[in-house]
């Protein structure tokens, strides 16, 4: 069964600057904006921002 268009995967990268990245899937139809994330970045050490690339 094909996956629906409605969960795309999407890149979170660090706000910090490390270039750490995050692969996940959103709900576009309840999240139309960039998703934001709280998430640890191993680079700098403590949870940071991960914002969606696009």
């Amino acid at each position: 069964m094909a996956r629906s268009t409605a969960r795309p995967v999407v890149s979170l990268k660090s706000t910090a600057g490390t270039g750490v990245t995050y692969v996940t899937r959103k709900n576009r139809l309840n999240d139309p904006d960039r998703l934001v994330l709280r998430k640890y970045d191993p680079v700098a050490g403590e949870h940071v921002p991960f914002r969606e690339e696009r």
